[in-house]
């Protein structure tokens, strides 16, 4: 049972890597988005599918991190139970797709996710305090509760870098989300660095061989790679 997680700012290149291991046809790789942007992800409750539509149309909001939401905070009861609401509509999402997982793992495919809950939902200890108890409690339960990738695959580039590749959010935003990454990442043996300012070739490489070391370390056997086509 093997899961993958390949995470990073938004122009990092997950899409791309990703792409290039599912198109490489070596492994039975099982895709699944593991992000909070409904509209992206390959599935999804169909709760949560009725629910984007209502709130924001058949395109989808762009957002891809959940504190890059700015919502306005309700208070007194309202504002709770709107926050209980969230809460019990983000668990509900959370789990269904970590039972998936769990039954493409059994199937014997190797699951290869797109982002990964934690890390997109993840604040460091001082933004943390700010928030409201059912926020606070639901990141303790997604670092506490959550399951773990067997392997999580982080690729790093500058928040400069990244803007320049996207545009999206902005400079503190990419560099407050680089941060709480590399925190929740620090001192996990499963979590792994790789620089995304390399050319993409360079990046998918150091992917693969980081996946086919995992796995020779089960004793699974993987396909040779396949030398790359020179590109036009």
């Amino acid at each position: 049972m093997t899961c993958i997680a390949v995470i990073g700012g938004d122009g990092a290149g997950k899409t791309t890597v990703t792409r290039h291991l599912l198109d490489s046809g070596r492994l039975p790789l099982r895709y699944l988005y593991m992000g909070i942007n409904v509209a992206s992800s390959n599935v999804a409750l169909p709760t949560s599918r009725l629910l984007q539509r209502l709130r924001h149309g058949r395109t989808g909001p762009t957002t891809t991190h959940a504190s890059a939401s700015g919502r306005p905070k309700a208070r007194g009861a309202k504002g709770a139970l709107r926050s209980g609401a969230r809460l019990l509509y983000r668990l509900s999402e959370e789990w269904y797709r970590q039972a998936l997982c769990w039954l493409y793992e059994l199937r014997g495919e190797i699951v290869l996710c797109d982002r990964h809950f934690l890390f997109d939902f993840y604040e460091p200890a001082e933004r943390r305090t700010a928030k409201g108890l059912a926020d606070r409690f639901h990141l303790w339960i997604l670092r506490y509760a959550y399951p773990r990738p067997d392997l999580v695959l982080f690729l790093d580039a500058p928040a400069e870098v990244l803007m320049a590749r996207k545009g999206e959010a902005t400079i503190g935003f990419l560099e407050g989300r680089r941060a709480a990454m590399l925190e929740i990442g620090a001192d996990d043996p499963r979590f792994i660095r790789i620089d995304a300012t390399q050319p993409l070739d360079a990046v998918a490489a150091e992917v693969e061989a980081r996946i086919d070391a995992l796995l020779a370390g089960r004793g699974r056997a993987v396909r040779p790679s396949r030398e790359a086509a020179p590109r036009s």
